[in-house]
């Protein structure tokens, strides 16, 4: 037989794009448009209540007229009457707004409504069709307005090109998109089938050997349906083209086939290349979607996560979100994942970690009666070793990614799997090997999910995330039509329509002996996300630590009867934390309107908390004007978990007076400063020559280097300039020695040496302090960055010789290599921290600890007589210039410093004294008990608060931070009824950990980096 498959190939992709696909509508009228153009200073953009109020001028629009400027909104109302030759057809109507075809979610959509103010669907390229009538009767009136946002595309054909459409008042005004169609048509079910059919069995056709008989029996099998479709008569044809293809659709799947379930989603990132003003009508359009799927294909399920996407809906579209709830009702709208939203899990602290469970699972319990079972977070950028445990503790017990398929080295081994964190924890863990979370159903997909999946032999079964994301948007009704013919194909896996607990439960079940991963899920791209946007990130450890405080001493005062607990204020801020730390605003990586909105509501959080925490504190130790200063005294706040200066911890008191004195001196050019534990030594360029431990009298810089030395990079990552540190960055290299002025001054008993930089547009101010009785230097910085595509780090070489170091991470902290033995070590040359990195050989460390920095590396080097020296380095600034090109510029205030002869646990003591100064009151030296104290800091207490169900129980947060065993004894200042263990969502939840428990009194057990959370109810008697 003649090879024919070109020929049929060719001729179907012609005939299908260009006659039968244009055939699926005939257009029967026009529409007539009329439209109100939202101006900014009317409160652009507006509730629909406004926009149909009656009270607003709609002009004359048509299809051919511009409208949107970027980021502007423009209400079309659309009407007409559908004529008589539609009666007996399917009628709909479509609306074009100008669309690229394309890339849906990242350019301009619109939500279509009723006159009442009732959403009907939304708009997009894909997705561009309404309904009207099943069976129309003629004579039906159309009138309907479209809320129609001109979202601008940043990415563009070279889409990491500098644009300044990332901010509106940069955007410009010129309208962005042209009105392309407006119409009424019969809706031709039978050429729409036939396109489903035809493009399922193309795409199946494409990913079949070509030996493979299946293939040709499909290819022939299109050929004569292309013979039976008069292209003059499509739609009075069609159904005999489909005849033509149903016996090569019924054959049945393979006995051995691949197992996928399918998904429907909407990944709708909560801000990225569009502002979360934008993010809270794209959730309604996408949803207002899926509530109209899921009424005509019962089979749908729709799994979507992120509690603050529902709550945007609830306030917002309360029509869409009473919806919504009835399809949670019937267990087709499946609210998972159990966070608040899809955060980013490296940089976020311990308890704000925790907290996006905690928000996220009861506000699902509270609207809809569910707790989530899986962790969903597809697109994150990495995944720390701690979140295991975390999973556990807030009620979940499966976990899904996708993000590990984007690794650039480093193929990951498994699909599924047990991921084992810090503690020890396990999860059954899912990767979907179709590599996408916004999978269309296509052939092309699913023959990949098979190919690429690295358990078979022990698992057949996969998850397909199916339907429109990242911008949102969700499954489609072409989606669907491609999971019903794939359902039972032969050469295709089978897929089936089920829910990711369905999916979970069965994957599992067939897989009892799934591999184990240990540790953390490294990214091995987006490595620049830990620095990127220095000031979002340093608002929101300021944050974190401001939380902990509000919560502390309100907890304090409230259970003393001193305050009401804030709860209503807590709760609004926490949110809004946890909603800044969604995976592109924490890391860095939206458009410069998003983290100029962040730096704001920063600034409106930290305010806010500090009258929270000033009025807890003047409960607790009221202030007094002294009539005589002399014998008057200060209150300071510890809100450590450890003692500082006599002030025992999550106490107040006076601090015990300085037992040594700093002295110094000039030698040369060079200063030296002693404080009877550690000596420093200055050079002339203002870079730290020497270090010495007195007590152990161990010489810290190595010989020839210098610490608190900065370094500049060039960096400009092959893509993803926001995201990516790529590793030929460390190819050049420029150290910052040249130095504008040194001064040294004395001053509250501590030495300031004042260093002052200039280099290229950029100046930088930097004052080391030494104090008595301390063995830290501390740095801090004020810079006025003007670099671009600049990499600005702090480097302190250590004469420590270690093959590996320890990153803080939650509740603990992990291990990484410093050597680059393998492909995986070599891989993770850009790493996260979060307070603290410590580096050691038995004996003898040193930590490096920072108020605000995330990115670091570490790295080893030959030192003298054949040794070898371990250099930590802090990532301090970038200047990428996409999506934001203005990344990072002006000023910046941060703090680093060096622990010089420091243990782990004096790594975790500093890092927690750097991000939680003193506070203090004038109250002439008033002490406060700790509410709760335990004997030893074997065992740290990292949340005091009031219980979320607001009955004035006292919740504990302690985790153990070495990685060993620990036994503590736990005291209540106050009489205690009851005292149990509880997870993180304050549910009962018995560990084993208690081992005596009586009157505020309890032993506790802790195994390595556990968690603990008590709940102890006052006794009112």
């Amino acid at each position: 037989m003649h090879d024919k498959q070109s020929l049929i190939e060719n001729r179907l992709k012609r005939v299908l794009a260009e006659r039968i696909t244009p055939a699926v509508y005939t257009p029967v009228a026009e529409l007539k448009l009329t439209a109100w153009h939202v101006e900014g200073g009317q409160g652009e953009p507006v509730m629909p209540a406004v926009a149909l109020a009656g009270n607003v001028s709609y002009e004359p629009f048509s299809v051919g007229q511009q409208w949107g400027p970027a980021w502007g909104t423009s209400w079309i109302h659309v009407t007409g009457t559908v004529p008589p030759q539609a009666r007996g057809h399917k009628v709909e109507l479509v609306v074009d707004l100008g669309f690229s075809q394309s890339w849906p979610g990242f350019q301009a959509e619109g939500l279509v409504y009723r006159p009442d103010g009732t959403a009907v669907k939304a708009l997009n390229p894909l997705n561009t069709w309404l309904p009207v009538a099943s069976e129309s009767t003629g004579g039906e009136e159309i009138d309907l307005y479209v809320e129609a946002a001109a979202n601008p595309f940043v990415f563009t054909d070279n889409p990491f090109i500098p644009t300044h459409l990332g901010e509106k008042s940069t955007a410009g005004s010129a309208p962005r998109y042209t009105m392309a169609r407006a119409d009424i048509n019969i809706f031709n079910t039978e050429v729409w089938e036939l396109v489903q059919d035809l493009e399922v069995l193309e795409q199946l056709a494409a990913e079949l050997d070509p030996g493979n008989p299946r293939r040709w029996d499909i290819l022939y099998a299109v050929e004569r349906a292309l013979d039976a479709v008069h292209l003059t008569d499509i739609p009075g044809t069609a159904a005999a083209g489909r005849a033509e293809l149903a016996h090569v659709l019924a054959q049945p799947a393979n006995a051995s086939a691949h197992q996928i379930t399918a998904i429907g989603h909407a990944h709708i990132d909560s801000a990225w290349l569009w502002p979360v003003r934008e993010t809270v009508r794209k959730v309604a359009r996408t949803t207002s979607n899926v509530v109209n799927l899921l009424e005509e294909y019962p089979e749908l399920q729709f799994a979507m996560s992120s509690a603050q996407q529902y709550e945007w809906l609830k306030e917002q579209r309360p029509e869409v979100f009473e919806r919504v709830k009835d399809a949670v009702a019937q267990g087709r709208f499946i609210p998972t994942g159990g966070m608040w939203v899809e955060s980013d899990t490296n940089m976020v602290g311990s308890e704000a970690m925790a907290r996006q469970f905690t928000y996220g699972q009861r506000f699902f319990r509270e609207n809809f009666g569910v707790q989530c079972q899986e962790v969903w977070l597809p697109d994150s950028f990495g995944y720390s070793a701690a979140l295991p445990q975390i999973v556990k503790l807030a009620g979940a017990k499966w976990f899904l990614t996708q993000k590990i398929s984007w690794n650039t080295v480093n193929k990951f081994p498994h699909h599924t799997f047990n991921w084992e964190g810090i503690d020890g924890t396990r999860v059954f863990t899912h990767f979907p090997p179709v590599d996408t979370y916004n999978s269309q159903l296509s052939g092309q997909e699913l023959a990949h999910a098979v190919r690429n999946f690295r358990d078979k032999g022990a698992a057949k079964n996969s998850l397909v995330p199916f339907g429109w994301g990242d911008g949102g948007g969700g499954p489609t009704r072409e989606m669907l039509a491609r999971a019903k013919r794939t359902q039972n194909l032969e050469g295709s896996p089978q897929v089936t329509i089920a829910s990711p607990a369905e999916f979970f439960t069965a994957a599992q079940a067939e897989y009892p002996h799934a591999p184990v991963w240990k540790g953390e899920l490294y990214l091995e791209l987006h490595r620049g996300t830990y620095t990127s946007q220095a000031l979002t990130k340093q608002g929101n450890r300021a944050s974190e630590h401001l939380l902990r405080q509000a919560e502390l001493w309100s907890a304090t005062a409230a259970s003393r009867g001193l305050i009401d607990y804030p709860y209503d204020e807590l709760d609004r801020i926490w949110k809004l934390v946890l909603l800044n730390q969604f995976h592109d605003i924490l890391p860095g990586s939206s458009i410069a309107w998003v983290h100029r909105e962040a730096a704001e509501s920063y600034a409106r959080i930290a305010k806010d908390l500090q009258e929270i925490i000033f009025e807890a504190m003047q409960a607790l130790a009221p202030a007094v004007d002294p009539v005589d200063p002399d014998p008057w005294k200060s209150t300071l706040f510890n809100a450590s978990p450890y003692p500082r200066r006599g002030i025992a911890p999550l106490s107040a008191g006076v601090p015990a007076p300085h037992s040594s004195e700093v002295t110094v001196e000039h030698d040369g050019s060079d200063v030296v400063v002693h404080n009877g534990l550690i000596t420093v030594r200055f050079g002339a360029d203002g870079v730290i020559s020497s270090i010495v431990d007195v007590a152990a009298n161990r010489e810290l810089v190595p010989s020839g280097q210098g610490a608190n030395l900065l370094q500049l990079h060039a960096d400009f990552p092959n893509m993803w300039d926001a995201w990516d540190i790529d590793a030929f960055y460390k190819n050049t290299v420029t150290d910052l020695r040249e130095l504008d002025s040194m001064e040294v001054t004395m001053g509250s008993g501590q030495a300031e040496i004042t260093i002052k930089r200039s280099f290229r547009k950029s100046h930088i101010t930097q004052r080391v302090r030494i104090a008595p009785d301390s063995k830290i230097i501390t740095v801090y910085n004020d810079v006025d960055w003007h670099e671009q595509e600049t990499l600005l780090k702090a480097a302190f070489p250590l004469d420590v010789h270690a093959d590996h170091a320890r990153f803080e991470t939650q509740y603990g902290h992990i291990q990484r290599a410093t050597h680059e033995n393998t492909s995986w070590d070599n891989a993770r040359f850009e790493v996260c921290a979060h307070r603290w990195v410590h580096v050691g050989e038995p004996g003898f460390g040193a930590a490096v600890i920072n108020d605000s920095t995330y990115g670091h590396d570490v790295s080893r080097h030959p030192g003298a007589n054949g040794s070898s020296f371990t250099t930590v380095r802090l990532s301090l600034l970038r200047g990428p210039r996409f999506p934001d090109p203005e990344t990072d510029q002006g000023p910046h205030s941060f703090t680093y410093g060096l622990v010089v002869g420091a243990e782990v646990a004096d790594a975790v003591d500093a890092g927690y004294a750097m991000n939680l100064p003193w506070r203090g009151t004038y109250s002439d030296g008033a002490a406060v008990e700790p509410l709760i104290s335990t004997d030893s800091q074997a065992a740290l207490i990292e949340c005091i608060k009031l219980a979320d169900d607001r009955s004035g129980d006292v919740i504990v947060r302690l985790y153990e931070p070495l990685g060993a065993r620990a036994s503590v004894t736990l005291s209540a200042s106050f009489p205690v009824a009851s005292l149990e263990e509880n997870n993180l969502l304050e549910q009962p939840y018995d560990a084993g950990s208690l081992t005596f428990s009586d009157h505020g009194v309890a032993r506790i057990a802790l195994r390595p980096f556990q968690i603990l959370t008590l709940r102890l109810k006052k006794d009112n008697k």
